[in-house]
């Protein structure tokens, strides 16, 4: 058992990937002798050798479609897309091929390989470095989307997608990847897909949250303990497939539910989630389902004030936390 950074957790998961199974490929832009812009990769290059760590060209279309070809011929490829944002150009080859193929072939064919995407904002990188494109993705059936929030979940969840047979984006939020620390088993173990987490058990209100959200919620629920207000605190770490029974068993034992994330509040999976909750637990609320989100504007800025106006933190958490409790 160590303490780690989740980036450390997750180089951890992939090179005892790689060294399990040699069929386990790492492509995408810089992966090789560079590491990475975030250095995921790092010492990779040198340790397994160009033909298992690929540079790739500058074109998420062929980074994911050249995925595909590996899963389909015996291979398990890890594609990384440098940045969440850009993974728009490879839509169609995520959406209409990888997560299709198992349905249109009637279970002949496969697509076991992973797509990581370093997502979220935080870091003041401006429109096309601070994207939320989880909502996009959990709405394709036969896509996995995961996205863990800790070092012990990125491993977990990074090695049970290494065993899956169907494709898994996996989402590492880059505020949180060197900034969140926390223990990690040396040996290899996995976290089920598509299982959630209570963080922090509470009585009087429930909070949803994933990514950098769930730290700002965390933070927020100690606030409010020292306020008498007991808040349980749900990490999902699958978005797709959701934990329904965790999350709808958390909000019959409150009766109120908060669901934060820092996507546009419109269409965010945050309504997904609340959406389940009214049809589902209706009877059991004492008040009215609350989401906490990013405005509906086009992108999140890089002017620190105005990126600080988008992002829900731990202080706009427990003032709407403390606004729900009051009911």
């Amino acid at each position: 058992m160590a303490i780690k950074t989740n980036i450390e957790a997750l180089r951890d998961a992939m090179a005892s990937a790689m060294r399990r199974d040699p069929s386990v490929i790492i492509t995408g832009e810089d992966v090789g002798p560079r590491g990475g812009v975030f250095r995921a990769t790092e010492g990779f290059y040198a340790e397994f050798g160009p033909a298992r760590v690929i540079d790739s060209p500058l074109s998420e279309l062929s980074i994911v479609g050249v995925g595909i070809g590996m899963a389909l011929n015996g291979l398990h490829p890890i594609c990384e897309i440098q940045f969440a944002d850009f993974i728009h150009p490879a839509f169609n080859q995520i959406a209409n091929e990888a997560a299709k193929l198992r349905y249109r072939s009637n279970g002949q064919y496969c697509v076991p390989m992973i797509i990581r995407a370093p997502w979220g904002g935080g870091i003041s990188g401006g429109l096309y470095h601070s994207q939320s494109i989880e909502a996009t993705f959990a709405h394709i059936p036969g896509l996995y989307v995961l996205a863990p929030s800790t070092p012990f979940d990125t491993k977990g969840l990074f090695l049970a997608a290494v065993q899956a047979e169907d494709p898994v984006l996996f989402l590492e939020h880059k505020k949180a990847y060197r900034l969140v620390k926390g223990e990690v088993p040396d040996e290899d173990y996995t976290v089920p897909i598509g299982v959630a987490d209570v963080k922090r058990a509470g009585d009087d209100l429930t909070i949803i949250a994933y990514g950098m959200m769930l730290h700002e919620t965390l933070q927020a629920a100690e606030a409010l303990a020292r306020e008498g207000i007991s808040a349980e605190v749900v990490d999902p770490r699958t978005l797709a497939p959701l934990d329904r029974g965790t999350i709808l068993d958390s909000v019959k034992k409150t009766g109120k539910v908060l669901i934060v994330h820092e996507d546009n509040l419109t269409g965010g999976l945050g309504g997904e989630i609340a959406a389940i909750i009214a049809q589902e637990a209706f009877v059991y609320l004492d008040a009215p389902i609350t989401r906490l989100g990013g405005p509906d504007v086009p992108a999140m800025p890089f002017s620190h004030p105005l990126q600080d106006y988008f992002l829900p933190n731990a202080a706009k958490i427990t003032a709407a936390a403390r606004r729900l409790a009051a009911y």
